[in-house]
């Protein structure tokens, strides 16, 4: 009878490689407690070529957050989502609740361009771009500021407290809620005039509701890029559970090579690695002490790997060090790895129908958008009917109805407008004049229409179709005059 094999799996006749497997799987056997707290990580820092464009994309992302609201644009902020008076101002453009749609495709662009990016290079938004990113890396950084790099950090948190430690823990949480309120207030900044808000924050006379915004973004912003950092990323972002769907063996993924790599162990540089039956790995592990969510990625591709690429950073370092060919962790394929393409095989699979499809679709998207947009009118018209007297009858017999018609001016200029009726015969408004409204406002004008008694009871009693023709006055702005025709009722009573 065969003895059983180390870590207790009992062999299956005739079955070597199912013995193996056993063993391997019950090698890797662990008890993990569903209580257990998380151990924290100590993410080592990182320079390199990508560690560059990460940070260049920080000073940008930011220097657009923090400094747009304070751009002026006419006389007003450049970008202001003011939602007392339902304006929306986005440099020169001016939005209305009723422009919603606009909204909507900005959000389905959004959606596609992320679908497209994810199907040709994984997640490039979590590592570059994305506000957990950005933050916990800003965050980070004053970490190292004040307590060193990954070393110093741990021998740090684990000394008793003395006045070197407290100096250092404070005056991180200090530098720490101040990010997290000046991200607070500029996010406020968006929603209520930042010049305003300013003068508000200062003579301690802020709003109820700008007070618990800023508190709120702001202890958002301290929690999640102070403390919760990967936590966000592998827990709580929808993101990294559905970004496999997007996948496929064509995806440009940070990947290590294991096929270069293995087998992996420590060597002196002049180790000769064919005798010593070696690959180029040394089994240093800086990339999984330089990864935000301590992954170690040569364990394949995980869920968990935001793709900032640190681990490519560091590993080129080392290998630049080794003397080895670099790109043992890089960006490639499944496919490209497995059966060793060359990088402009690579290259060219990008272009597969999946990412045409998507592009197509962006593309018309963000046309149809930009078409809507360069087309919009420069006024809208809102027509409601007066409740409180659908139809009555005035001087002569005459039948009146009234109105309310809503003109809103989405320029930045003083327009006129001529109202009149149409659709039944005679049909007038006591509407001689123009009629002004002032640049980004909303004006309601009270109109009434009136048909004379022959015309009434020819059309006979109930409601009928008539449209209001609203024209905007050419001026030296815009010197084509337009139109808005508003559809509408007319009742005539029994």
């Amino acid at each position: 009878m065969t003895p059983p094999q180390a870590g207790g799996a009992a062999p299956a006749p005739g079955g070597d490689g199912l013995d193996e497997a056993l063993a391997r799987v019950d090698a890797r056997a662990a008890v993990v407690s569903l209580y257990q707290k998380t151990p924290k990580i100590y993410a080592r820092a990182v320079s390199g070529w990508f560690a560059g464009w990460r940070w260049a994309l920080v000073w940008f992302t930011q220097i657009v957050f923090y400094g747009l609201p304070w751009l002026a644009w006419n006389g007003r902020q450049a970008v202001l989502f003011d939602l007392g008076a339902r304006r929306f101002y986005i440099f020169g453009l001016v939005l209305y609740p009723q422009d919603f749609i606009y909204l909507t495709g900005l959000l389905v662009v959004c959606a596609y361009a992320l679908f497209l990016f994810t199907t040709v290079a994984g997640r490039l938004w979590c590592g570059y771009a994305c506000p957990q990113t950005v933050y916990s890396e800003i965050y980070m950084g004053v970490e190292r500021l004040f307590e060193g790099d990954r070393m110093q950090r741990i021998k740090l948190d684990a000394a008793p407290w003395g006045l070197n430690k407290v100096w250092r823990k404070s005056g991180k949480q200090l530098v720490w809620i101040a990010i997290g309120l000046w991200t607070g207030y500029t996010f406020v900044g968006y929603f209520s005039p930042i010049r305003g808000l300013a003068r508000e924050v200062v003579a301690f006379g802020l709003g109820p509701w700008e007070t618990f915004w800023i508190l709120f973004y702001g202890f958002a912003t301290y929690g999640n890029a102070g403390y919760m950092r990967e936590q966000v990323c592998k827990y709580m972002c929808p993101y990294a559970r559905f970004q496999s769907a997007m996948f496929d063996k064509d995806t440009l993924i940070i990947s290590y090579d294991g096929q270069r790599g293995d087998p992996r162990g420590t060597r002196g540089r002049k180790t000769d690695l064919q005798a010593a039956r070696l690959g180029h790995c040394i089994d240093c592990g800086l990339c999984v002490q330089v990864c935000p969510t301590g992954i170690d990625i040569r364990d394949g591709l995980q869920y968990e790997c935001i793709g900032c690429t640190a681990c490519i950073d560091v590993c080129n370092g080392v290998m630049d060090k080794m003397q080895y060919p670099r790109g043992l962790i890089r960006y490639a394929t499944l496919d490209s790895i497995e059966r060793r393409l060359p990088r402009g095989e690579l290259l060219r699979r990008v272009w597969r129908p999946r990412v045409l499809v998507y592009t197509a679709v962006l593309v018309l998207i963000v046309g149809a958008l930009g078409t809507s947009l360069a087309l919009r009118s420069p006024f809208k018209v809102d027509v409601v009917r007066d409740r409180g007297s659908l139809s009555r009858i005035v001087d002569d017999g005459w039948i009146e109805n009234v109105y309310q018609l809503q003109i809103m001016n989405t320029t930045e200029r003083t327009q006129h407008y001529r109202i009149r009726a149409a659709g039944l015969d005679r049909i007038a408004t006591e509407l001689a004049g123009e009629v002004a409204v002032e640049p980004a406002q909303a004006r309601w004008i009270p109109v009434a229409a009136r048909v004379p008694p022959e015309v009434a009871q020819a059309a006979g009693p109930g409601a009928h179709k008539i449209a209001f023709e609203v024209e905007r006055v050419a001026d030296a702005g815009d010197p084509q005059p337009r139109e808005q025709t508003e559809p509408s009722t007319f009742i005539v009573p029994r």
